[in-house]
């Protein structure tokens, strides 16, 4: 059978393939200790549990609204207008499956051949699947070491053409854990304003997970961009909530309905319990994520200097999200080699940098969502290794 030509075109995020062999080895009696998947090793706090199970036992078993129950709306709004003092009209608010659906809606809006769409490079991966399974032309934008993996403004503006139509960007960052200054979001946001035509997606699922005193800098608060911002957060990474497959996004007023009508073809709505226990994660007790923040803080300082440590590594400081991007290039080894031998002869779980780019060569992505015990052991092994 042969397939239309834009599923040929589609990739994939790594770090799942990566878990499946990690998975494998540990299965055969390998002592494997994953330091590639993005996942907290915390689990749901209680009270967002026992919402869910509350609403399953209250009958909350149908269909709600497919852009989620109107508490739920208000209660996001509510989150961003206190952290942020930003104000949200709950009708604008967008409850889907997970942070991917927002990017795959922005993509598929904006995204045809003879479109380009700018993204960072290095980034998370399915922007550029996503961008090449519409036919656009993916534009990557530079993400460097030397700028402490933040966005330039300069270099992004300098990169739009008329045929630009979406601009997606992300701080804090994955994978490289870079938090773009507001003065850099100040000069983007100014220079934008000469591209009208061009949208704005900012995925800000990492906005709780900043260290040493760095302040999240929402895009909500350009109103300059607001009429044509798509805004991507959810509970997975702040409440440890990944299998619960929550997301939400802002949308401006011209782009709403058909994020609605997309959702009605796709997915008709989020879970019905699952959108109690995010109603609980939002409005309840936030003393979980501060304890998890305190933690990956800790667990990042051991990993920054555990990685200088190693014979030809270096590693800039992150300041935001649970992963380092350390720079493997004195070492010898191309990336994704140096990434699965580590897995295969040390038990140690780690994404090459080129999954997540063609500027990811020379660094390897760690990520700390791991016990502090199971960083030291992993990278143990790893400066071992390295020394031989």
């Amino acid at each position: 059978m042969q397939t239309v030509k834009n599923f040929d075109r589609i990739g994939e995020e790594n770090a799942f393939a990566v878990l499946a062999r990690a998975n494998a080895l540990a299965a055969k009696g390998m002592d494997v200790i994953n330091l590639g998947i993005g996942q907290p090793d915390f689990p749901t706090p209680p009270h967002i549990v026992e919402a869910a199970i509350k609403a399953l036992r209250d009958g909350q078993h149908g269909y709600t609204a497919a852009t989620g129950i109107p508490a739920l709306r208000e209660a996001v709004a509510g989150d961003l207008h206190r952290r942020f003092g930003a104000e949200v009209n709950p009708d604008l608010v967008a409850v889907v499956p997970g942070g991917k659906i927002t990017m795959f809606a922005a993509i598929l809006m904006f995204g045809e051949p003879g479109a380009e769409i700018l993204y960072p490079d290095p980034g998370f991966p399915i922007y550029r699947s996503m961008i090449e399974f519409t036919g656009a032309t993916p534009v990557p934008v530079p993400i460097r070491e030397e700028k402490g993996f933040a966005v330039s403004a300069e270099e992004t503006l300098a990169l739009i053409t008329p045929r630009t139509r979406l601009l997606i960007l992300n701080s804090p960052a994955n994978p490289c854990g870079g938090v773009t200054p507001k003065a850099e979001i100040d000069k983007l946001v100014a220079g934008l304003e000469k591209h009208p035509q061009v949208a704005v997606m900012s995925d800000e699922i990492y906005d709780q997970l900043l260290y040493d005193g760095e302040e999240h800098v929402t895009l909500l608060n350009y109103p300059e961009i607001r009429d044509r911002l798509i805004l991507l957060n959810g509970w997975s990474k702040t409440y440890a909530m990944t299998g619960w497959r929550m997301g939400y996004s802002v949308w401006p007023e011209s782009l709403y309905d058909k994020l609605r009508k997309l959702a009605v073809n796709a997915w008709s709505c989020v879970n019905t319990p699952s959108q109690y226990a995010a109603i609980a994660a939002l409005t309840g007790p936030q003393d979980a994520v501060a304890e998890m923040r305190a933690a990956f803080d800790k667990r990042r300082k051991v990993v920054v200097e555990l990685l200088n440590a190693m014979p030809g590594v270096s590693c800039v400081v992150p300041k935001g999200a649970f992963y380092a991007f350390p720079n493997i290039v004195d070492t010898g080894w191309k990336s994704k080699k140096l990434a699965s031998d580590l897995l295969e002869q040390t038990g140690v779980a780690t994404i090459g940098g080129p999954d997540f780019g063609t500027l990811g060569e020379g660094y390897i992505r760690i990520s700390y969502a791991n016990s502090e015990e199971n960083i030291r052991r992993a990278l143990g092994r790893m400066h071992e290794f390295l020394s031989k």
